[in-house]
């Protein structure tokens, strides 16, 4: 932990002084996840394609997709390392939030991991049974949820959900707080995968909400800050605005290899990783239902689906061309640049609107 180092020598040579400050070590994150991404990058490809490790594209999708098939997949194996170096080096490892949303995101990535594994070895779009990930996602989720509520202690906060807009109004769940944060955690990672379906879409969404997060986590474990804003104190949750810096430089990182046309795909062990993260930061910082607005594009890309299938199934019609929403476009004459660069935009307008949530109340 070269944070600790640093700072225990602070009185040696006062400079040293500004690594207390989350702020300076948020941007030493950002820089050394960014750097360590590019560096680490041709090599991961490198090795992927050398182990035949591409990309089956199903058949149903568009036609102009098919020509990716056999593109390096399970590159998220980048961000996720990209993220936990960073992590180690600048991040207060006292902190227990800090390790709670690291292993919920390598445990998560875990889950992708074996789903894209499968996918490779039958050499088909095929990985994992709905209800084995599911199933996975939802014990992860909950064990996630549990480490959560028990760092909280007996903090006011503790088990409590925030309302945005509304200033301390606030609802104890009391035992359905688990499976609440459970499903966050589930919905997050899996929003985040449905996205995942054009170049560079997915990472500079992800990326998006990542800042928005850090703001939200460091305010949060700001006691003035929060106090200003009305908004639950959590003490530790600054620490996780590394964690975030961090992802943000990562999902730079990776989006120099994966834009379009990508070199790489993160595959589910890079979306459901990076999913979970945002959802495990948005309980630690005590703004879960701001995740619906910050992460606004996702859960439309979700929705898209929902409604879809539902639509076939009950109405034997189609309400989009085709379902995730980013296909729909793309059906409807958008360039695939067209889409992802539109869909940043989206992304933006909804992060603003988070934070603005801080203010307006």
């Amino acid at each position: 932990m070269l944070y600790w180092l640093l700072w225990n020598a602070h009185e040696l040579w006062r400079p040293l002084n500004v690594f207390r400050y989350i702020t300076f070590r948020g941007a030493l994150a950002i820089v050394t996840a960014l750097v360590f991404g590019i560096l680490l990058g041709p090599w991961l490809i490198r090795m992927l394609r050398e182990h035949q490790i591409g990309q089956s594209i199903r058949e149903e999708g568009p036609a102009s997709h098919q020509k990716k098939a056999g593109t390096p997949t399970m590159g998220g194996l980048l961000i996720l390392a990209a993220i936990v170096v960073p992590v180690l080096l600048w991040g207060d490892l006292t902190e227990p939030l800090v390790w709670i949303v690291t292993l919920t995101t390598i445990l998560f990535g875990g889950i992708g991991f074996l789903d894209d594994y499968l996918k490779v070895t039958h050499g088909k779009n095929l990985g994992l049974r709905v209800w084995q990930k599911l199933g996975l996602q939802v014990v992860l989720g909950a064990g996630a949820a549990v480490a959560i509520r028990l760092a909280a202690g007996h903090a006011p906060h503790a088990g409590v959900i925030a309302f945005p807009f509304l200033k301390n109004v606030n609802l104890d769940l009391g035992v359905f707080y688990v499976p609440f944060i459970a499903f966050v955690l589930v919905g997050a990672s899996n929003a985040v995968n449905l996205t995942d379906g054009l170049d560079g879409l997915a990472v500079g969404s992800v990326m998006i909400a990542s800042a928005t997060y850090s703001i939200l986590c460091y305010c949060a474990g700001h006691a003035k800050i929060a106090r200003y804003l009305q908004i639950p104190l959590v003490t530790g949750s600054g620490e996780v605005a590394v964690f975030l810096a961090a992802m943000v430089g990562a999902s730079l990182a990776f989006l120099w290899f994966n834009c379009h046309p990508a070199q790489v795909f993160m595959g589910d062990v890079g979306s459901l990783a990076l999913g979970a993260a945002i959802g495990c930061s948005a309980a630690i910082a005590k703004q879960e239902l701001v995740l619906i607005i910050v992460g606004g594009l996702f859960v439309v890309e979700a929705l898209s689906v929902i409604v879809q299938v539902a639509s076939f199934k009950t109405r034997g019609k189609r309400v989009f061309r085709m379902s995730p929403l980013h296909h729909h476009f793309e059906l409807g004459g958008w360039a695939e640049t067209q889409v992802v660069v539109r869909f940043w935009i989206v992304a933006i307008v909804f992060a603003l609107a988070g934070l603005a949530t801080l203010k307006l109340r």
